[in-house]
């Protein structure tokens, strides 16, 4: 299981339903600071608990 499969499950017992707002947040909050890698990290989680990462990439 990857780092953020694993903070995705751990928000997930914790905050429930609401837990990719909370995944949202933070991934705001380090962009906010201009924290790339970070950044990336809390995307990976949102997609995870939002289950975007089993969907195929969006064509435009």
């Amino acid at each position: 299981m990857t780092e953020a499969a694993q903070v995705a499950a751990a928000l997930w017992r914790q905050y429930g339903e609401d837990a990719v707002v909370i995944a949202t947040l933070r991934a705001a909050e380090v962009a906010a600071l201009g924290d790339i890698d970070a950044l990336a990290h809390w995307d990976e989680v949102a997609a995870i608990l939002s289950g975007e990462e089993s969907r195929p990439p969006r064509t435009n």
